[in-house]
């Protein structure tokens, strides 16, 4: 069964940063075709008024304490401290000077951030989700959203994953139980119907 797009609609650009889009780094991979399916949608969000979110992982702490037990598992979680650059949002992307861009520790974007009450405010239903990983923190957002009430619509040419089998799987998953995986062209159709 569909959930289908709901009235109000915010675009999340999940952790399509440095650390995640250089293949060089320790957590990247190439995801040029998800950063120009993403710019695809930014580029119609802002004709629209659409509220657009980018997310980034970022560790303030030096001794990478801020990142508990995700520290010792991910040793790659280094290249997401605070001092360098890997939690810059890549340069490729069409963001605007007022998008919102909210710093989060865990994959899940609501875990311990104010991202529920933010969409509330905004009168948000839908969140059409683009970004990496799919496996990990886009799928964890999107399991968050549906449990929080929000409609979650993932959009397939727009998220990447390090592991295809992974990749492929999780949207399976995330389809089946949680949300609806839809095309860039049906996403934009919608965008673009909004009043």
């Amino acid at each position: 069964m569909r959930l289908g797009f709901g009235r109000r609609p915010a675009l999340m650009v999940v952790d399509l940063t440095n650390g995640f889009t250089d293949p060089s780094r320790p957590l990247g991979a190439d995801l040029s075709a998800q950063v120009a399916a993403t710019n695809a949608l930014l580029d119609v969000a802002a004709g629209k008024g659409v509220p657009v979110i980018f997310t980034c992982v970022r560790y303030d702490d030096p001794q990478m304490r801020d990142a508990g037990l995700w520290a010792i598992k991910q040793k790659g979680t280094m290249s997401l401290a605070a001092e360098g650059d890997g939690h810059h949002v890549d340069a490729r992307l069409h963001r605007r000077e007022h998008d919102i861009v909210l710093v989060k520790k865990y994959a899940s974007c609501f875990f311990g951030t104010d991202l529920a009450s933010r969409l509330q405010n905004l009168g948000v239903d839908t969140l059409i989700l683009t970004g990496t990983s799919t496996s990990g923190c886009v799928r964890a957002t999107a399991v968050d959203a549906c449990q929080l009430g929000f409609r979650p619509m993932v959009v397939q040419e727009g998220v990447g994953d390090r592991s295809a089998a992974a990749h492929a799987q999780s949207l399976f998953d995330l389809d089946t139980k949680y949300g609806d995986v839809v095309g860039l062209e049906e996403t934009l159709a919608y965008l673009r119907g909004l009043a």
